[in-house]
């Protein structure tokens, strides 16, 4: 008996990308990702400015996937869009556009957690890729979250540990601007990290309870000690650059992998998976090889283009949330601060 077709529209809007994407079962016909460059001048995002380019990018963009993905309007079979967390009003945008475009179409419309999204993406059909089998453990790292998922089905998630206070891309983004890069500067430390020597500089780690994570102390401790070092020489930021982003970025990694291992040990699972924009960090990659290899751990890292914030993640989760008739109504509104 032939699988029954089902065409997913995902939109993602939740930061400073806006993103289309359509996936026939599991496998991504499109997938489309419009970034905003005007941030760059401010050095971070500007909410009011990434809302407003949202406005502009969406008819575009989700035409544009519809084009590549080689479908007409009437094969979708329902639209799913990120909810939250983020931007409210770069939210807003996203779901605003899914409920004109669900009354148009007369389709249903599915309300996405981002974060459940990034772990999913693992499940997108990817030229014979594995996929994890249940129960598996997702270290989602991004901007603007650090968590330790344990995932016992599509839509069955807990987290098990996550920070007090910065995500690891916040530390990341805030520590490169201590050495002066422009914004985003979390992978201008992987790039410059790559001929540096890991363990010339050290920094105080804290260690939290539980599987909790803990990135201000490390942040603050590499603020003190780069002033403490330019006061003895004003240029050394300059002269010792690629060092210290090898030593910044192995500390940020080091602490993950302290919960990740033991959450693993603890709870006997020895599946890991990794999932959010940090995920595309190479040190956290290579440590997770490492670690994986020393462990007996099955490993699952995404690929690049589910790194980051993408419509197909948001696409996969919707046509999981679809098989279940998990629909949402006309009145949903976007909510900057979703529970996981």
């Amino acid at each position: 008996m032939s699988q029954k077709v089902t065409i997913i529209l995902g939109i993602e809007s939740s930061c400073d990308d806006t993103s289309a994407s359509v996936i026939k079962n599991e496998t991504i016909l499109s997938n489309i990702i419009s970034s905003q460059d005007v941030h760059k001048q401010y050095g971070g995002v500007v909410p009011e400015l990434a809302s407003r380019a949202h406005q502009q990018n969406i008819i575009p963009v989700v035409d544009q996937a519809i084009k590549k993905a080689g479908i007409q309007l009437n094969e979708i079979d329902a639209i799913a869009f990120t909810r939250g967390p983020g931007l409210l009003g770069s939210l807003v945008v996203g779901t605003s556009f899914a409920k004109a475009f669900s009354l148009a179409q007369e389709i249903p419309m599915i309300d996405v957690n981002h974060m459940h999204g990034h772990v999913l993406a693992h499940f997108i059909d990817d030229e014979g890729k594995d996929k994890p089998t249940f129960p598996f453990l997702c270290l989602t790292v991004s901007g603007g979250h650090t968590q330790i998922v344990l995932v016992t089905d599509h839509l069955k998630m807990e987290v098990v540990g996550s920070t007090i206070d910065d995500a690891a891309g916040e530390a990341f983004d805030k520590t490169a601007k201590i050495l002066g890069f422009p914004y985003p500067g979390g992978p201008l430390i992987d790039k410059n990290a790559k001929s540096g020597d890991a363990t010339k500089f050290t920094f105080a780690k804290p260690n939290m309870e539980g599987y909790n994570f803990s990135f201000s102390g490390l942040k603050t401790s590499i603020m003190y000690f780069i002033q403490k070092e330019e006061k003895k020489d004003p240029d050394f930021i300059k002269n010792n650059l690629e060092d210290l982003c090898a030593s910044i970025q192995k500390s940020i990694v080091d602490v993950l992998f302290v919960k990740l291992i033991k959450a693993s040990t603890d709870l006997g699972i020895k599946q890991i998976a990794i999932a959010g924009g940090v995920s595309a960090n190479s040190a956290l990659r290579n440590k997770l090889n490492e670690v994986g290899l020393a462990k007996g751990w099955k490993v699952y890292i995404p690929k690049f283009d589910y790194c980051t914030d993408n419509a197909a993640m948001i696409a996969i989760t919707g046509k999981f949330m679809y098989e279940k008739k998990l629909f949402a109504s006309q009145d949903i509104a976007a909510t900057s601060r979703l529970k996981f």
